[in-house]
């Protein structure tokens, strides 16, 4: 079996808005890359035994007390070192250079003057040549430590990239990972493969292999379970691990009572037709109603869905005998959103394929997704010939409508986000827009607003479109929907939806918002 991790690099994560986008930039390359905390050993480093190393970003200055230092045995690895923003002031500092905080910060599009092409910005440019960059930045280097070269510039910033090329040691005042940097991916391209001389062999056809192998080595014959909801994650589990197990493995579908409209009867058809699995359905809506009574807290919503889903499966499954594992979706940015190894950057929420469970279950999980990004389970689905039709469905939340319901989760809410949900999707499908838009939805909000039906003064409620443009969901812009199709939604919602009597539509971008709302 190829062992599609003997190639990686590591992102240290200084708390960076970005970092997971450049574990992204790395992998678009068919190179394994993982994410660590900034403050990882250099021993563990060593034995992890990686090709190369990026620092990333962070809101920190270097020269302040607690920021964030590695360890400073990594520079002694001889491993090729990339540092971006943060990461070459971090570096320069460190290795006796100057970083001061500049009056005049450097934010947005910049021309960069490529001053030596012969490794980073090799086929990029030179002195007579200019690249547009993306800068974000407050402090600078003002000087570079020795045996250090510049090897581009910005009308701005005399330092905007250096090198030390015996030591393989490269650091970017700008972001090559964000799309505002057009030319990122070849800077990438370079650090990958001219200097930590990588080979491309994370592909989804490998991680196939890799992980059908790791599945049976796991579970060695025992009964699995899965639990499958008809989206695209836990779809791409179900069938991965059917290929790995095969009679071995149950599907449990929960109906939970907070999915989309008449979505529990989509799913068991399509399973039925296009797999040759057996779905074992549950119709758990009272018990996951009753246990979120009165809750508004969206943590803990989190927390009782996570809970109540183990509790549901470990009564079901005790119906096949005795069953050992759970198969679950979790993906990589669970993983790293619902820890705090994140060095100094936040939790941004606990999704509850992580933070849910309870600290005590009866099954031990299996989760062949928690080293991806959602567009490479996309990717993985397409490999394993899963229908475009569940492929192309945007992100549902493991929480489902819970977390979409701003305030209490009661049967009558349900019912009026399901019924305007369901209203903006078939628009948006009318009009060709659905599969342009990363995701989009509707949520209750915890308000009402006067309003004017006939001759009759109401007081009702107020649902909130959200719908967003994205590459991987982990930056993102708000849809740009045709006003008239905006107008047709919103009709037909307020006309529709008994309950409704205002629409409005969301137009934040993540960051500093969040594609949720909860």
């Amino acid at each position: 079996m190829t062992d599609i991790h003997k190639e990686k690099i590591l992102v240290f994560d200084f708390g960076s808005q970005y970092t997971q986008l450049i574990a992204r930039r790395i992998r678009e390359n068919n190179v394994y890359c993982e994410i660590v905390p900034y403050d990882i050993s250099s021993k563990k480093v060593k034995k992890l035994k990686p090709k190369g190393i990026v620092f990333s970003g962070s809101p920190a200055s270097v020269y302040l007390p607690k920021s964030p230092v590695c360890d400073r045995d990594i520079f002694n690895l001889d491993i090729p070192i990339l540092g971006i923003c943060y990461g070459i002031q971090l570096m320069v500092y460190l290795m006796g250079g100057g970083v001061e905080g500049s009056k005049k910060r450097e934010y947005g599009k910049i021309k960069l003057h490529v001053l030596d092409d012969s490794d980073l910005f090799y086929g990029l440019g030179n002195k007579s040549k200019s690249l547009t960059v993306w800068m974000s930045h407050g402090d600078k280097v003002t000087k570079i430590p020795k045996k250090f070269s510049i090897i581009a510039k910005t009308d701005n910033s005399p330092i905007a990239a250096i090198r030390d090329k015996k030591s393989r040691l490269f650091g970017l005042q700008f972001h090559p990972e964000v799309v505002h940097t057009p030319k990122g991916k070849d800077i990438f391209n370079n650090f990958i493969f001219r200097i930590c001389h990588c080979s491309p062999e994370w592909t989804m056809k490998s991680f196939i292999e890799y992980s059908i192998q790791n599945i049976k080595k796991t579970a060695d014959d025992k009964k699995v379970v899965c639990a499958l909801s008809g989206g695209v994650d836990s779809s791409v589990v179900a069938l991965l691990t059917h290929k790995a197990v095969g009679k071995e493995l149950t599907c449990i579908f929960v109906n939970n009572g907070l999915l989309r409209k008449e979505e529990e009867q989509q799913v068991i058809e399509t399973f039925k037709r296009d797999f040759d699995i057996d779905i074992h359905y549950v119709d758990a809506k009272m018990r996951f109603l009753n246990r979120l009574k009165n809750v508004v807290d969206p943590e803990k919503k989190r927390k009782i869905i996570g809970e109540e889903f183990i509790s549901v499966f470990e009564d079901e499954a005790k119906k096949f005998g005795k069953v050992d594992f759970l198969a679950q979706g979790t993906l990589y940015p669970d993983v790293i959103e619902s820890t705090s190894h994140r060095g100094p950057s936040a939790t941004i929420k606990t999704h509850h394929n992580v933070g849910g469970l309870p600290k005590k279950m009866r099954f031990k999980l299996i989760e062949p997704l928690k080293e991806l990004f959602k567009d490479e389970v996309r990717c993985l689905g397409k490999e394993l010939g899963i229908p475009k039709h569940i492929l192309s469905r945007h992100p549902f939340p493991g929480p489902g409508l819970a977390v979409r319901i701003l305030g209490p989760v009661t049967k009558e809410r349900i019912k009026i986000l399901q019924e305007a949900d369901a209203i903006l999707i078939e628009e948006l499908k009318k009009k060709n827009l659905y599969d342009d838009i990363w995701q989009a939805f509707a949520v209750l909000l915890p308000i009402k607003t006067v309003g004017v039906m006939g001759d009759e003064r109401t007081y009702e409620n107020v649902i909130g479109i959200r719908a967003v443009t994205s590459l991987d969901g982990m930056t993102a812009d708000w849809a740009r929907i045709p006003y008239d199709v905006l107008n047709k939604i919103s009709n037909r919602t307020i006309n529709e939806v008994k309950g409704v009597n205002r629409v409005v539509f969301d137009i934040s971008s993540k960051p500093p918002s969040t594609i949720e709302w909860e």
